[in-house]
């Protein structure tokens, strides 16, 4: 257990970042499994629906540093290539 007041603050701190972390990955996660389910289900108009949700979070969470720059673009990328499949 830590000893000084700045080491007990410093728990303090990470546990409260751990906490808003958790919570904008889940809702990354969550706004990009509403686009693949509307994809799976072949909904076109209810994946574009999400995509508009989804592309903001994923941008979001990459400036905040919860993903890569690179990943977030390259995820993007991809369920719009996987959306504009669905419309042959």
């Amino acid at each position: 257990m830590a000893t000084t007041t700045s080491a007990r603050k410093a728990i303090r701190q990470i546990a409260h970042r751990t906490e808003i972390n958790k919570a904008r990955r889940s809702r990354v996660r969550n706004a990009v499994r509403q686009v693949e389910d509307a994809i799976d289900a072949g909904d076109r108009n209810k994946a574009i629906a999400a995509m508009k949700h989804a592309e903001p979070e994923l941008m979001r969470a990459a400036r905040t540093g919860q993903m890569h720059k690179n990943a977030a673009s390259r995820k993007v990328s991809r369920l719009t290539k996987r959306i504009a499949k669905l419309a042959k």
